[in-house]
């Protein structure tokens, strides 16, 4: 075996032609390209067994390293910031997401447009013509190459040459109709394909049967994704028949297409045909109420399922009431996703009797539906009876004292908890003790995020106190950003020793847009302790203001530091 599998190739052409020569020499990755080491291991070929093994893992690692995209730090918040813009309590527009940061639009000239669509053009050509010696090739992923749309048939055409491939993955590559029809035709050359991904391509929207029609009935497909692909009702209705040839189908992925919830009926009652789903994902994909019964329906037909996602689809608020019988069946269920849903008062009376029932819950995520605060205290109380949830995500429910009191009381019953996000409750200042007790006994936290909380600096001072005792000892990532109503006594404080937090990787402690304040003496303490973090590698200071002096003694951090810390500020 040559080449079992060829991990991404993330080739960005664009910024390889902006990129100095001098930064080549420093990323000798790049001093090959991905053709050559392919070629490489072919003119290999003859060589034993072993030797071959090791070069096949190091064109593993090779692959990997040619990732010239967004950081997962940057992608992530990136996320993060667009998911709280989209989550935040109308009367706190001003308040900006704590990750994001403006950045002018890159510009790139027309030769180096035009060079870049050059060496793609270049590179699936080589890669075409390599695809022969390639016959036990498992997974390919171009993903985030802008100009392979509209140059995909060649290599679709050779696709034959790897009949054993299992996974093709070709995110947000601006793939064209003929691109999708010819992928269509090459499908039955690849019958073990397993997984197939093509999420952010626009222009798949309307064109989606040129690919499902040619499924067959066998066919091995078990996770299909299609992100943001302005997927249409026609679409959907489209997808909904393919439903019918892959019966082992594990994962649909459908999310960002406001549009196929028109035909969400269509899909779900041929769910019915694919028993072993595990992931459901109908992230803002406009459903409305009577979406919601359709797929309460179906339910019944999927016991194995795992994953839930119905987040932001604000018009299904108002339907949980007469469409959650069924939900209460999912005994294998850890994931359950229900934000920004405008869930209603009377959906949360159903919701309290059905959340609790789901054993094996994991993952909880209420977020930004205001009247959870409402009406929360019973399903809080009854949270304790899911003792395998580890992750609890409340923020923007507009929480009161009282259900804010239960929270904290259940979270005692909560042994694996090890995410909590309370962001944007403001009933949280000033009462932060309530949650403390829970905090000692929650051995395994790893985030804790209490952005815009009205905290005070009672508050940090009691949560330093548990922290120096050593209750927080496995916390990773810590949010207090947003808390400008902290005294710099009380940041004081909190800044007296973190270095009880060993496995601390990330903190934010930025204030709000319209802030700004000085960095007080905390600031030097705060460098100290951040040298002894062995883990440290990001804090956002956003509007907190660096006197010279202070910047002296970043830029002397910087210097003196073995770990590269990324200072956000």
């Amino acid at each position: 075996m040559l080449l079992k599998t060829v991990l991404p190739m993330f080739v960005n052409p664009l910024k390889e032609a902006n990129q100095s020569s001098q930064d080549r020499c420093e990323e000798g990755i790049l001093k090959r390209s991905p053709f050559q080491l392919i070629m490489n291991q072919i003119q290999r070929k003859k060589s034993s067994v072993e030797k071959a093994k090791l070069q096949c893992s190091s064109g593993t690692r090779f692959f990997r390293g040619l990732h010239t995209g967004k950081s997962d730090g940057e992608s992530k918040r990136e996320s993060e910031g667009a998911e709280i813009s989209n989550s935040r309590p109308d009367n706190q527009n001003e308040e900006q997401a704590p990750h994001v940061a403006d950045k002018p639009p890159h510009l790139i000239s027309k030769t180096n447009t035009t060079s870049g669509m050059w060496s793609v053009k270049q590179f699936m050509q080589k890669l075409v013509a390599v695809l022969p010696f390639l016959p036990e090739l498992e997974e390919l992923n171009l993903s985030w190459n802008d100009f392979v749309g509209g140059v995909l048939k060649p290599l679709a055409l050779r696709l034959h040459h790897v009949s054993k491939l299992k996974i093709l993955q070709l995110n947000n590559c601006k793939l064209t109709a003929e691109d999708v029809t010819s992928l269509g035709e090459a499908l039955e050359t690849i019958p073990h394909l397993e997984e197939l991904d093509l999420s952010w391509n626009n222009s798949i929207g309307g064109k989606l049967s040129l690919l499902t029609k040619r499924f067959q009935t066998g066919c091995k497909i078990k996770i299909l994704k299609f992100t943001d692909c302005s997927l249409t009702a026609k679409d959907g209705e489209s997808l909904a028949q393919v439903l019918n040839v892959i019966h082992d189908l594990e994962v649909l992925d459908i999310s960002i297409n406001r549009n196929i919830g028109c035909s969400l009926k269509s899909i779900a009652q041929e769910l019915k045909n694919v028993p072993v789903l595990k992931e459901l994902n109908l992230h803002m994909c406009g459903l409305k109420q009577d979406g919601l019964q359709y797929l309460d329906r179906a339910f019944q037909y999927l016991p194995e399922l795992n994953k839930l996602d119905l987040s932001c689809n604000k018009e299904i608020g108002g339907g949980f009431k007469d469409s959650a019988a069924h939900l209460a069946s999912f005994k294998d269920l850890e994931v359950l996703d229900l934000h920004q849903c405008c869930v209603t008062e009377e959906d949360m009376v159903v919701l309290t009797q059905v959340i609790p029932l789901l054993s094996s819950l994991q993952e909880l995520n209420l977020s930004s539906n205001k009247n959870i605060g409402v009406s929360s205290n019973y399903l809080f109380s009854r949270l304790r009876f899911l003792p395998k949830l580890k992750s609890v995500i409340v923020s923007s429910c507009s929480l009161g004292e009282d259900s804010f009191a239960s929270l904290a009381e259940t979270a005692l019953h909560l042994p694996e908890l090890e995410i909590l996000d309370l962001s944007w409750n403001k009933c949280v200042g000033g009462n932060l003790k309530l949650l403390l007790e829970a905090l000692k006994l929650a051995t395994e936290i790893r985030t804790l995020r209490l952005s815009s909380c009205n905290l005070v600096a009672e508050d940090l001072t009691l949560l330093a106190l548990e922290v120096q005792a050593g209750h927080l000892a496995k916390l990773q990532k810590l949010d207090l950003s947003y808390n400008d109503s902290v005294s710099d006594e009380g940041w004081a404080t909190f800044f007296q020793d973190l270095t009880a937090l060993k496995e601390l990787s990330e903190l934010d402690v930025s204030l709000r847009p319209s802030s700004c304040r000085d960095c007080g003496m905390w600031f030097s303490k705060l460098l100290t302790d951040l040298s002894k973090l062995p883990a440290f590698t990001e804090i956002g200071m956003q509007r907190w203001a660096l006197p010279e002096s202070q910047q002296r003694q970043l830029e002397s951090f910087k210097q003196d530091a073995k770990r590269n810390v990324h200072f956000d500020y």
